[in-house]
């Protein structure tokens, strides 16, 4: 049996996804104050809408915070391997988060706009228009600020950048930028449905603006939820992935087989892998310490991620 651990590219990525989380925190809370303002001046559900997503975007980013420090303890008497998983745990929250806070409050302001048909006259929503244009600049540095810690990362695995948003297992990362693109989207609606209500004078516009805001919250909340759950509960690396780490064992001198083969997430950037190994028969004990040595190395040189190597020799 042989274990292996690598802890320096990992604090790094955590202490890197710190970063980015509080700028999108510090970006949101700021955001929300604008946005409420503005909606209190105008009226406009939109506008309500937009601080109630803001809002949950800053309660989202406490969170996320929270589960990348708990998340980053090391191993201790009670967690063998560490508490990964427990960011999952905390940035399953910050999705129950978005969805309660910024999807429903969306949808009940819409439907009471379009029930009720509130008005504000044109020249309260200036205001509003302002807000928007200044929430547009600090949404975009806080995704840019994302996006340039998924480009180096990606780069750093050989990897696109979509296609590392798609197999990380950081989520505090994942959540950050996907929430930043849905604060674009949903600066975007709040802007349409306030020119269609200026411009016809129906309120229905702003409505039906704040209820896309909402619908848009929950697809957000929805798809990150269920990332963590996978994750929470053991989910395995990308198919290629695990291949390509099957085959570093399988091409090593003497292994004849490798009947069982599993790599299972820990918690961001870390994982664990355990297999059952077939040797040649006339391998001897230290021939099979030998190259269980030489397993970590190449699977280490595959991916830093990997932190724990076990290898059960078999018939």
């Amino acid at each position: 049996m042989s274990q292996v651990e690598s802890s320096g590219p990992r604090t790094a990525a955590r202490n890197e996804s710190a970063v980015t989380v509080i700028v999108a925190g510090a970006s949101n809370l700021v955001v929300a104050a604008a946005k409420t303002i503005a909606g209190v001046v105008s009226g406009s559900a939109a506008m309500q809408a937009e601080a109630a997503h803001s809002v949950a975007d800053t309660v989202t980013e406490l969170f996320l915070f929270v589960a990348n420090r708990r998340g980053g303890r090391g191993p201790d008497a009670e967690h063998p391997f560490g508490h990964g998983r427990e960011t999952y745990v905390w940035a399953f929250l910050a999705a129950l988060a978005t969805f309660v806070a910024g999807s429903l409050f969306s949808l009940f302001r819409g439907v009471t706009t379009l029930v009720r048909g509130d008005s504000a006259g044109p020249g309260s929503l200036v205001i509003s228009y302002a807000v928007l244009v200044f929430a547009f600049l600090v949404e975009g540095v806080s995704l840019w600020r994302g996006l340039y810690q998924a480009r180096s990362t990606a780069g750093r695995l050989d990897v696109s950048p979509r296609t590392f948003l798609r197999i990380t297992s950081d989520t505090p990362l994942k959540a950050v930028i996907f929430e930043d693109r849905a604060a674009l989207a949903g600066l975007a609606l709040a802007a349409i449905g306030l020119a269609l209500w200026q411009a016809t004078g129906q309120p229905a516009w702003d409505g039906a603006s704040s209820l896309a805001i909402g619908v848009l919250l929950a697809v957000v909340a929805v798809s990150l939820a269920r990332t963590n759950l996978s994750l929470l509960v053991g989910q395995r690396v990308p198919p290629l992935f695990h291949a390509a780490l099957q085959a570093d064992i399988e091409s090593l001198p003497g292994v004849e087989a490798v009947p069982v083969f599993i790599v299972v997430v820990l918690g961001p950037g870390q994982m664990l892998v355990a297999a059952k190994v077939s040797f040649a028969d006339n391998f001897s004990t230290a021939d099979v310490e030998r190259v269980a040595d030489e397993a970590e190395a190449r699977l280490r040189a595959r991916s830093p991620g990997v932190r724990y190597v076990f290898l059960d020799p078999t018939a």
